[in-house]
């Protein structure tokens, strides 16, 4: 996430020359291209850390810095 961002809440996650947004509402890919399985484990993360990710981005938004979250293990 980054500090100028516009709604709707998102992130975006990299993986080797993919970039890709997706939304913190469903977890789902909204823009750009990833790999299928690569961009489920994504899904599969953000649903778990729904709640982190939007405090996260609320937190931006007051001009606060975001709190790391754990990957998946």
């Amino acid at each position: 996430m980054f500090s100028d961002e516009h709604n709707p809440p998102h992130f975006h996650a990299e993986y080797a020359e993919y970039k890709a947004t997706f939304s913190i509402e469903t977890g789902q890919m909204i823009q750009g291209e990833m790999p299928q399985n690569k961009s489920a484990l994504v899904t599969a993360w953000a649903i778990i850390h729904r709640d982190d990710l939007m405090k996260n981005w609320e937190t931006l938004e007051e001009g606060s810095g975001a709190k790391r979250i754990n990957p998946l293990h």
